[in-house]
């Protein structure tokens, strides 16, 4: 008989990090009060849920690798949302913020949560922060809460 392991979405007694880009703050005020609100709608305690705003993007993953080293959280939610413009610069960030975010997920003992929107338009972008495609900084809190628990199983 296979064993099944997976994760719970009982968030009670976890300490959770955010860490939001206040670039584009429009889209990532949504997300993360999506990831509070879910957080808090699963058990976790409104003090036990600390959120690091950083400039960018790019600036996400040194603030989540400080914040998962710390031994303080049991998961870590990384928001922001980067939106293609007319030049280069939405692949560089977007690539090394994903790098970096992953990074720090594989190097890491605590889930590193990706929720950062990578969007062509700020219609979409919008779509993803509450509207149309839901709000996935709320999908990104799941996440955290499921990884954890899982963790803890393994």
């Amino acid at each position: 008989m296979v064993k099944v392991h997976e994760g719970m979405l009982n968030a009670e007694g976890m300490k959770i990090a955010i860490i939001s880009a206040r670039f584009n703050d429009m889209i990532t005020k949504e997300l993360t009060q999506g990831s509070i609100d879910c957080l808090k709608r699963h058990g976790v305690k409104e003090g036990d849920i600390h959120l690091y705003w950083v400039p960018g993007a790019f600036e996400i993953p040194s603030t989540a690798r400080k914040v998962a080293e710390s031994g303080k959280f049991d998961g870590v939610i990384c928001i922001g949302a980067v939106i293609r413009g007319a030049t280069p610069h939405f692949d560089m960030v977007a690539n090394e913020a994903t790098k970096g975010i992953a990074q720090v997920g594989m190097n890491s003992n605590v889930p590193v949560i990706f929720g950062v929107l990578t969007t062509d338009s700020i219609e979409q972008a919008l779509e993803r922060a509450g509207t149309k495609a839901g709000n996935k900084g709320w999908d990104a809190a799941l996440n955290v809460i499921e990884m954890v628990n899982l963790n803890k199983n393994i």
